[in-house]
């Protein structure tokens, strides 16, 4: 049992599932979105990973875990009754002859009072308005979209865009790619309005903007909401219906299937991993307007692809991802978590031969990707057979070169009578753009 340190909640961890009233929609998370407002609490949320202060406990015989100054952690059984108020250092209150549990009478009276019987006027006095230095808004907005993946996912809708089999148009490229990143934008933003408590808890995430309060919940709502709906616009308006669908319903699946899945079912990878697949499709339809063997063989390779990429990274953090309550296969599963990273690893290799198949590529593709896919391979095969810190680090960095690498060679390998054979095609009839 742990007491969540950014809402007051308590937090039970059981293994991998960590229960919160954040997670409720109707409380925590809606009373925090207060007008860029902010309580002196959640000020310090930067700091210790845990804090324990006067609460109840649901139940007998429990055990409560907390984190001390010098990172040293300590174990106390407690009882149905109000815990004692246990300090960053792990020590107790002093014993008195006036409290339920025998000591700290008064100053356990006075924490209770602030924790639970805050009067207004008090509460009144801890709330301030956020400041917000306007120079740092860029790094702030850039850290809640989470740039880095952002750009991963314009790049593959651009290698999306380029293997189309139509002639090269620039001014659609930078309507889809802005399109794509905006919505991406949007979509990794509300994640993070999500998952601020669980967040909290990870070294990997600990000093996102909202777990540190450098930007209000509102703020980042409203950043989400504009990103989101221009984003969803400039495909719909620039480029076509088709790929303003696909960008909705990949925002939608990633915050409302994805986000809490991750809490909940190991599945949530194999639902990530869609999530995934879907922007070098968005570049496809882009180009083309329609979804065809192409754009779904675009979509098998970065599905297989997300699977050693994420499996390895989580492997590394997967000490963080229990203690925040995530069921990942490399928590639940860990067996099934190293198969399934070299089985996908391996289904890469043969995915590049099938390219030349479908008229993709030029048959050089396959054994131009035979190096790296069995560099890949090894990584893949390593972490499988020694399973430790080291080498699913060399294979998380491996999958980061690899497939910027393979979708360049994929462009770079267009045969050129893709564009005569497209071309020569008589147009069709304006409507709405369909999957042939």
């Amino acid at each position: 049992m742990i007491m969540c340190r950014l809402c007051g909640c308590v937090a039970g961890s059981y293994g991998v599932r960590l229960f919160c009233h954040w997670t409720l929609p109707a409380q925590g998370l809606l009373q925090w979105m207060g007008a860029g407002r902010m309580t002196a609490g959640m000020r310090q949320a930067s700091g210790k990973l845990f804090s324990l202060r006067p609460i109840f406990a649901p139940a007998r015989g429990l055990m409560v875990c907390s984190r001390g100054g010098t990172g040293s952690s300590t174990l106390q059984a407690v009882q149905t009754r109000p815990l004692p108020a246990i300090d960053n250092n792990g020590s107790n209150d002093a014993p008195g002859p006036k409290g339920a549990w025998g000591g700290g009478g008064d100053a356990r009276s006075k924490s209770n009072e602030t924790e639970t019987e805050e009067n207004p006027e008090d509460s009144r006095k801890k709330w301030s308005e956020m400041r917000i230095d306007l120079g740092e808004l860029p790094g702030i907005y850039a850290r809640l979209s989470k740039i880095r993946l952002t750009g991963l996912v314009v790049i593959t809708a651009a290698a999306g865009f380029g293997m189309a089999p139509v002639p090269f148009d620039p001014a659609l490229l930078l309507a889809a790619s802005l399109g794509t990143g905006l919505t991406s934008c949007a979509a990794n933003s509300i994640n993070q309005l999500l998952e601020v408590p669980f967040d909290a808890n990870m070294n990997r995430t600990k000093n996102r903007p909202l777990v540190r309060c450098l930007i209000s919940p509102l703020h980042a709502s409203l950043f989400a909401g504009a990103t989101g709906t221009c984003g969803v616009l400039l495909l719909a308006l620039a480029v076509n219906p088709l790929t303003a669908l696909l960008g909705t319903a990949n925002l939608v699946l990633y915050t409302c299937a994805y986000t809490p899945l991750k809490r909940l079912s190991i599945l949530n990878t194999w639902v990530g991993s869609v999530v995934g697949a879907v922007p070098p499709v968005m570049g496809w339809t882009a180009a083309t307007g329609c979804i065809d063997a192409g754009a779904l063989l675009l979509a098998v390779l970065l599905y297989s692809w997300q699977f050693p990429h994420f499996n390895a990274l989580s492997w590394s953090l997967r000490e963080e991802y229990s203690r925040s309550g995530y069921r990942m296969m490399s928590v639940v599963e860990p067996d099934l978590c190293r198969r399934v990273a070299l089985r996908h690893s391996l289904a890469l290799s043969v995915l590049s031969f099938l390219f030349p198949v479908f008229s993709l590529s030029t048959w050089m593709f396959p054994f131009t990707c035979l190096p790296f896919n069995a560099y890949f391979g090894y990584q893949a095969m390593v972490f499988y057979v020694q399973a430790d810190r080291q080498s699913s680090r060399k294979l998380f960095f491996s999958s980061l070169w690899y497939l910027p690498t393979v979708l360049l060679l994929l462009v770079l390998h267009k045969p050129r009578t893709a564009y005569e054979s497209r071309i020569s095609q008589p147009e069709v009839s304006e409507g709405l753009p369909g999957i042939s």
